[in-house]
């Protein structure tokens, strides 16, 4: 029987670091969202052991690694009442669209966007993955969102679909150096799960901001979310891969394309031979 509670447990601890949970606050479940959350310690003497350590500033030019308050940079409200609501969707999306139009660099773009509280993602990651790559390149990848190894290493692209995507470029004669890496949202969302159409809103005006910026010859769309956010497809992957379509980045358009996520061919290895064309195909736009 004890070995049936330790596995049980193990298996509870497992469960709660793949969502996301990296930090034990107290004994009973908190809501961080509530507009007066409870406190959680009995007395200020009891919170002493607990105090936050002093802040370190941030190395410039190294933003999305900076040191955070709360999970994801969400800041406590002032009264110790815990996390504020976010705004209503079509409130912060507005809000992203004239921040975005702000940032005449990428540098700046991610300042403003690891300020950005209008996206509750932000309260449940553990920081900002803003980008990877080669911000000159001529080719661009968007994805969908940051898993758990991306949300550790503030880095989009680094577990296994990481790893695929690497030798898929590798295969065309291409490496980090020569791409510049992104996601559709910027924040984790809880259990490697799907961003919301309403995330994936609120998000885009900065990954438009972040397109328009690079400046890319060529644009691929990493799987279905991606596809659908910044091309406009409407039907399934399998059926809008390969395609090439324009795509407006505000000062000219960009030759565009929707391919299989890396994390869908770890699971449908079938599937490689097609996204094989369309990394051919990619070459050949590049002039390769």
């Amino acid at each position: 029987m004890t070995s049936e509670r330790a596995n049980a447990a193990r298996d509870l601890l497992a469960f709660y670091v793949e969502a996301g949970v990296d930090a034990v606050v107290g004994d009973e479940p908190a809501n961080w969202f509530a507009e007066h959350a409870a406190p959680l310690l009995a007395s200020p003497a009891d919170a002493e052991p607990y105090a936050a350590p002093a802040k370190r500033p941030a190395a410039r030019g190294d933003l999305s690694r900076a040191p955070m308050s709360r999970p994801g940079g969400a800041k406590p409200a002032s009264d110790g009442a815990g996390l504020a609501p976010p705004p209503a969707p079509e409130v912060a999306i507005v809000a992203a669209r004239d921040a975005a139009k702000t940032a005449d660099s990428l540098e700046r773009l991610q300042a403003i966007l690891g300020q950005f509280d209008g996206c509750a993602l932000r309260n449940t990651a553990t920081q900002l993955v803003f980008a990877d790559g080669n911000p000159q390149a001529r080719l661009m990848f968007v994805g969908e969102a940051p898993g758990r190894e991306e949300d550790l290493a503030g880095l989009p692209f680094v577990g296994r679909s990481g790893q695929l995507l690497d030798r898929m470029l590798a295969a065309i004669g291409l490496d980090r150096t020569s791409a510049y890496i992104a996601n559709i949202v910027p924040w984790r969302p809880p259990g490697n799960r799907k961003p919301t159409p309403q995330e994936a809103a609120i998000c885009l005006p900065f990954l438009q901001r972040q397109i328009a910026l690079v400046d890319p010859d060529v644009l691929v769309c990493l799987g279905d979310s991606a596809a659908q956010t910044l091309l406009g497809f409407r039907e399934g992957i399998t059926r809008s891969r390969g395609r090439w379509v324009d795509y407006d980045a505000g000062a000219r358009q960009v030759r565009a394309m929707a391919t299989f996520h890396p994390a869908y061919l770890l699971r449908t290895p079938l599937s490689k031979r097609l996204a094989w064309r369309d990394f051919l195909a990619i070459k050949k736009a590049l002039g390769g």
